[in-house]
């Protein structure tokens, strides 16, 4: 493995120190000044690595994004049945305050924030979400191809519900302060995986 140069270092630095405070605060009320104070660095420092605070934010959702998939990733392959790498996606999330960097679900809060007002976040939480449905959908039909599954199934409907019984879950216990709004929401999701079983 090479060695990373000063600047990715750097550039590094300043995604990993600021991540927990974009996911947290959002991106228009993290200021430049909340990325030098973190940081420690100036902001001819901050500019010299990034053209812009947006560019940050776009670094930063990739950071925090690809961490909790990564975490997804390696469950769901160390799962043994279909059903079972199914059923990360309940268990995980239970996890909810583990799996997710300072600020909670980076797809959730980055969708709800950027809307309208930014689209190219917007796009990428996009993304997020259909690389998401995508996963749920090829573990579901390579499911039914196992028998696992019920044949005749609507692989997009299952996932796309799936999706939004989990982030719906993380925005009432995020609103409420509640873990158990979420887990009750997870177990609802479990019911719908384990519906779907031969």
């Amino acid at each position: 493995m090479e060695e990373q140069s000063k600047a990715e270092r750097t550039r590094h630095f300043i995604i990993e120190t600021t991540a927990g405070i974009f996911n947290t605060k959002g991106y228009a009320a993290t200021s430049m000044s909340d990325i030098t104070e973190a940081t420690g660095l100036t902001k001819g420092s901050i500019y010299g690595n990034f053209e812009n605070k947006e560019e940050v934010a776009l670094a930063v959702f990739d950071y925090n994004y690809n961490k909790v998939w990564s975490l997804t990733q390696q469950q769901i392959q160390a799962a043994t049945t279909y059903y079972d790498k199914l059923m990360v996606f309940a268990s995980l999330y239970s996890e909810y305050g583990n799996c997710f960097p300072d600020g909670g679900c980076p797809i959730l809060n980055t969708a709800v924030e950027a809307d309208d007002t930014h689209p190219q976040l917007k796009e990428k939480a996009a993304a997020a979400i259909q690389k998401w449905k995508k996963t749920i959908e090829d573990i579901i039909k390579k499911g039914i191809q196992a028998g696992e599954f019920k044949e005749g199934l609507d692989h997009s409907q299952m996932a796309l519900s799936m999706i939004a019984l989990i982030e719906g879950g993380i925005m009432i216990s995020k609103t409420t302060n509640s873990l158990g709004s979420l887990k009750k929401v997870l177990s609802t999701v479990a019911m719908l995986i384990s519906g779907i079983r031969k």
